[in-house]
């Protein structure tokens, strides 16, 4: 098993999750989060001040598949989050060792 995590543009969630619900992927985790890269922020104006915002929001997609399924589930999430822009975001496979589902106790692929 592996877990696929994504960062991804907010205004991009909407068509990552139609893309993966056409490939069949039944369940994942969205989380709104916030955090920093090579953007390193931007400036904004606000009432006469100038800020810099160091976090940029981001929306955080985590989604664990059989080993065989992670290269096309983390292509599909590239091809449907891509703007070709700086910030666009960052796609990270981690094994799994193992799986529980607690309401049966099922362990393993079964759980997926």
């Amino acid at each position: 098993m592996v877990k696929v995590e994504a960062l991804i543009r907010p205004q991009k969630l909407d068509d990552v999750k139609t893309a993966l619900s056409e490939i069949g992927v039944r369940g994942m985790t969205v989380s709104e989060v916030r955090g920093a890269g090579r953007q390193r922020g931007y400036t904004q104006h606000y009432r006469g001040a100038e800020y810099t915002v160091n976090l940029i929001q981001k929306i955080k997609i985590e989604i664990v598949v059989n080993a065989a399924e992670a290269e096309r589930v983390a292509g599909v999430i590239v091809e449907a989050a891509r703007t070709g822009e700086v910030g666009d975001g960052k796609i990270f496979l981690i094994p799994v060792a193992e799986a529980i589902r607690i309401r049966t106790g099922e362990e393993g692929d079964t759980v997926l």
